[in-house]
């Protein structure tokens, strides 16, 4: 039999006070910005403001509706959600309506619908199903790639949109994975992997070849701790690199600066392998082995960047790294939204008194860009109040998942925990420049009802799990 606890009694109002705060500060900065004198009805659902409140609302009956039936319907429903939820995916591709160059909309009416947010919070629910469950094990090859399909199936699916930003979400949850066991040496490879995307574009392929070539070099030294080696290895491609220049100079074998590099890492490879088959060295094979890959693995990241990304997302990443400048052009957005945050100086203009707000020099003042509003109108104070709202809120739910019984409400509420961060990492970090504008919204701030309902839902069925924790079979 279970136990009865009283709900009200159990429910952490702490993490319903954090967001309360948050939510009535984001309403706030959408009022701010779209409000006009010359608005009529303050009830009128043309006004975001209105519509912001609209969903506001609605998330109150639902997150009722969440407290008033059993906590074991949200693991019971988690699959069927997720099934729903990739349906939904697949339909906005065929019906969809396409803003801003992605198909990702389904209009209704006045009611515009994101199945990507949705299938945010489906995706969290199957993992935890998923991993939850009896005799899993992540350690076990088999049930990992279960836990990556589930994990990035969605993803693919939002690529077809295509929403980049949306896409990169999911990345968020191998941190799930990680904390239910998932091995830190894959994770070392996916940081390591994502770091060799960011070099592959900012430097040359030329350049690139000798990097991976001298990294291949210091792991081989680190691994097999004889310098000795290291100093025969590097006098050989030494000579090899003198070798091949000069035969390439005297016009014996075609190319250039690249063509050499190649005829030289080819010539390393196929060395190092003979001397590691025949010397039987297991260390000397992986190494050219990873080697080998990482440069394949160059070439398919310069295929997918100039080939599957669009022009606008090429230029915004080039902007963010340096490589580029647009100042009119997409380097707009964030040079604006850089100047309305540095304008509001230490306690902000006011609230309404933003000039960059006010004259809409910044776009997607109320959705995207929410905290540069913040930071006009606000100043330092504010934005800096309002990241610590955020901080205290991801650390106490952390608190919540570490305390949890259930390895069902614990794995959920990471998942929830990791969305949420990189939201709110990613978001301001593209406000003030260190990440690419990828058009991701500020969880419970942003205006956008797919996005606000689905983060308040996602964050107040943790909260059910949690005031539940205590009601056990006895």
């Amino acid at each position: 039999m279970r136990r009865q606890i009283d709900i009200l009694s159990t429910i952490d109002w702490l993490s319903v006070f954090l967001y309360l705060l948050l939510i009535i500060f984001g309403w706030l900065n959408v009022f701010a910005v779209n409000y006009t004198a010359a608005d009529g009805s303050f009830f009128s659902l043309s006004h975001r403001y209105t519509m912001q409140m609209a969903w506001m609302i609605l998330s109150m009956v639902v997150i009722l509706f969440i407290f008033a039936i059993d906590s074991r319907f949200f693991s019971f429903m988690a699959y069927p959600a997720y099934a729903l939820s990739m349906l939904m995916l697949l339909s906005v591709v065929v019906i969809g309506t396409a803003v801003h160059g992605s198909k990702s909309w389904i209009v209704l009416g006045p009611v515009s619908l994101q199945p990507s947010e949705f299938a945010k919070l489906a995706t969290i629910l199957a993992l935890a199903r998923y991993l939850s469950g009896y005799n899993m094990k992540i350690t076990r090859p088999h049930d990992v790639l279960i836990a990556v399909g589930i994990t990035f199936f969605p993803a693919l699916l939002i690529m077809l949109q295509p929403d980049f930003g949306s896409t990169l979400v999911y990345v968020a949850l191998v941190l799930v994975l990680y904390r239910e066991g998932l091995p830190g040496m894959i994770l070392v490879f996916l940081l390591s992997v994502a770091g060799l995307f960011l070099i592959t574009l900012l430097l040359s392929p030329f350049v690139l070849l000798i990097v991976l070539s001298s990294l291949a070099l210091l792991i081989y030294v680190i691994v097999n701790r004889k310098p000795l080696h290291f100093v025969l290895v590097s006098l050989a491609a030494a000579c090899l690199i003198l070798i091949v220049t000069m035969i390439a100079r005297y016009g014996i074998i075609p190319g250039n600066k690249l063509a050499v590099a190649y005829y030289t890492l080819g010539g390393l490879v196929v060395g190092s392998l003979v001397l590691g088959i025949r010397t039987k060295s297991r260390i000397i094979i992986s190494t050219v082995l990873v080697l080998v890959v990482a440069v394949g693995f160059t070439y398919s990241v310069d295929y997918v960047f100039h080939n599957v990304m669009k022009e606008h997302q090429q230029n915004r990443v080039n902007v963010m790294l340096g490589l580029e400048s647009d100042p009119y052009g997409y380097e707009y957005n964030v040079r604006q939204s850089k100047i309305a945050i540095g304008s509001g100086g230490f306690v902000g203009k006011g609230f309404m008194q933003g000039t960059q707000t006010k004259f809409r020099f910044v776009p997607e003042q109320s959705t995207d860009f929410i905290f540069c509003t913040v930071g006009e109108e606000w100043g330092f104070l504010g934005s800096f109040g309002l990241v610590l709202l955020y901080v205290g809120l991801l650390l106490r739910l952390i608190v919540l998942a570490e305390r949890q019984r259930s390895k069902f409400s614990r794995i959920y509420g990471y998942g929830v925990v990791a969305v949420l961060f990189f939201h709110f990492a990613v978001n301001l970090g593209m406000t003030i420049g260190l990440f690419p504008v990828i058009g991701i919204p500020l969880p419970f701030l942003s205006y956008g009802g797919s996005s606000f309902l689905t983060f308040s839902v996602m964050l107040f069925i943790f909260i059910r799990l949690d005031a539940s924790r205590k009601t056990y079979l006895i």
